[in-house]
């Protein structure tokens, strides 16, 4: 039976739309769409995106849970005996600005940024699991009283939080790592995961 072509053309026109939808991610594999109808970041994909980075040396480093600030990729104690202090930037002698100025020193090999300091108490990391930082992170009684929007607007716009990823070169001339996601993706993570309600995974 010859097919006339009319209905030759509204098959391909049916086979195409099958393979558009068949290759079209589900509502169900996102929570929300942009203005323009494309699909966002999953927010538990955000989560672990902001995640990675939150547990990075970079980060933890300055996270401590026994008041002694972290240096290098191992994470090993702060040389001089540097400590916490009374406003989390050292002591009198030895405050954390003595070396650490607002950029990166290229000469000595010492990192800077703005405000440098360790991070508050309540904000130590180390040996948490990720979903104790995120109850850190979201609990105002430990992360500084910060809203969500105050919350992303720190994580994504402070110059100290940003370091990680133009963190310099090491006392030897090395490059020091950075977090294995970019600062971009971070921003676009912590956004998304916020936007969504903030919700830690299997929790």
């Amino acid at each position: 039976m010859k097919i006339r072509p009319v209905y030759f053309f509204l098959l391909l026109a049916v086979v195409g739309v099958v393979l558009v939808f068949a290759n079209t991610p589900t509502i169900s594999n996102y929570k929300t769409y942009d203005n323009q109808g494309i699909a966002q970041q999953n927010p538990d994909e955000s989560y672990e995106k902001m995640m990675d980075v939150l547990t990075h040396q970079r980060c933890m480093n300055c996270h401590p849970n026994d008041n002694i600030p972290k240096q290098g990729d191992d994470r090993h104690p702060h040389y001089f005996g540097m400590a916490r202090g009374d406003d989390d930037n050292g002591f009198e002698a030895t405050s954390c600005n003595t070396c650490h100025q607002s950029i990166n020193n290229t000469n000595s090999g010492v990192p800077g940024a703005p405000h440098w300091s360790l991070a508050p108490a309540s904000m130590g990391w180390e040996g948490l699991s990720r979903a104790q930082i995120a109850e850190r992170l979201l609990d105002k009684n430990t992360n500084g009283n910060r809203s969500h929007d105050e919350l992303v607007k720190h994580m994504t716009e402070d110059d100290l939080v940003l370091w990680a990823w133009e963190p310099g070169i090491d006392a030897d001339g090395n490059q020091r790592t950075i977090p294995p996601v970019s600062k971009k993706e971070f921003k676009e993570a912590v956004e998304n995961w916020f936007a969504n309600g903030a919700i830690i995974p299997n929790k």
